[in-house]
């Protein structure tokens, strides 16, 4: 496995950007980094970066085979896992912090399924809105909304397309006055989230090129997102919530989504971990089955709302 192991060298050396960075990142010497790449250089026949005292870029060559050598180490590494999968070989332990609402109503049914899969993975699962320090708790993966703002995290893309959406149980749909656009809102009552010191009180929304935001009226707000769900489908007023999160309440009737001609705020799903090395069989088998279920689920949601939904409101 020596030149998947150099090409793994040429692809993190090109991701930090300087020898002695990669050698921290794969805890190897600068001097081991700097005769691997010449290595392969040499039995390339063209030079892969231009060194100069102060920088480390890579040569269009370089350039054009780092981008075919990250996609065929990552079809190896998924035939690998494959294998591993089919000798009963993957195992071990996940710590894995999750938001409250995905976590108790998507979450929990999913990783059962996981649990059948991959019956040698034990999970350790960490329920909670607030931010997870990586750092400092004993947590190897974290699922997060949005796309993580700590460059030296590795974010694995779980669900990219999910988006916030407004929605209300049917019964309070069919007591109150209608919401046809943004500023209609500001005639209801409103479920806020509170993260630390925000209060998430402004939603914006778009269609056919104009934007609007709305500061919305509440009476009611936790920090805990799966409390906003409950209190929705109980009628106590108008929620703004992750699709992804909501998606099987919409499915089973139990809200209704609102102004479905008004584009929400993206609110992408990665799987963030602190460091590469996390990225074992486990780890990946996790992130490709999450993947897979959030796909399916956002595919029949769609098709729901589409369906079902489309003159709503």
């Amino acid at each position: 496995m020596k030149a998947l192991n150099d090409l793994n060298i040429f692809v993190e050396t090109a991701r930090q950007g300087s020898f002695s960075q990669a050698a921290h990142s794969l805890d190897v010497t600068p001097a081991a980094i700097s005769a691997t790449i010449k290595r392969l250089e040499a039995q390339l026949g063209f030079a892969l970066f231009v060194r100069s005292t102060r920088s480390l870029r890579l040569t269009h060559e370089g350039d054009i085979l780092l981008q075919k050598t990250q996609t065929a180490l990552s079809t190896i590494q998924e035939g690998l896992d494959q294998i591993a999968q089919a000798q009963g070989d993957i195992s071990g332990t996940l710590n894995l912090s999750a938001p409250s609402d995905f976590g108790r109503n998507q979450l929990l049914t999913w990783l059962d399924e996981f649990a059948e899969l991959y019956p040698n993975i034990s999970i350790n699962l960490d329920l909670s809105d607030g931010i997870t320090n990586l750092y400092h708790r004993p947590i190897d993966l974290a699922i997060r909304y949005g796309t993580p703002p700590d460059s030296n995290f590795v974010a694995l893309p779980i669900c990219t397309c999910n988006t916030r959406i407004v929605c209300a149980s049917p019964d309070y749909v069919s007591n109150k006055p209608a919401i046809a656009k943004p500023s209609d809102l500001l005639a209801h009552h409103c479920l806020c989230f509170m993260l630390s010191d925000t209060y998430h009180n402004r939603w914006t929304f778009w269609k056919e090129g104009e934007t609007d935001t709305v500061v919305v009226k509440s009476k009611r707000s936790a920090n805990d997102g799966d409390v906003v769900r409950r209190w929705a489908i109980n009628g106590r007023g108008v929620a703004y919530k992750s699709l992804l999160d909501v998606s099987q309440d919409i499915i089973d009737g139990r809200l209704v989504p609102l102004m479905p001609d008004w584009q929400s705020e993206p609110c992408p799903v990665y799987l963030v971990c602190a460091d590469k090395r996390l990225l074992n069989h486990a780890t990946r088998a996790l992130h490709q089955f999450l993947q897979a279920k959030c796909e399916q689920r956002m595919r029949q949601v769609k098709n729901i709302i589409s369906q079902r939904y489309s003159q709503v409101m």
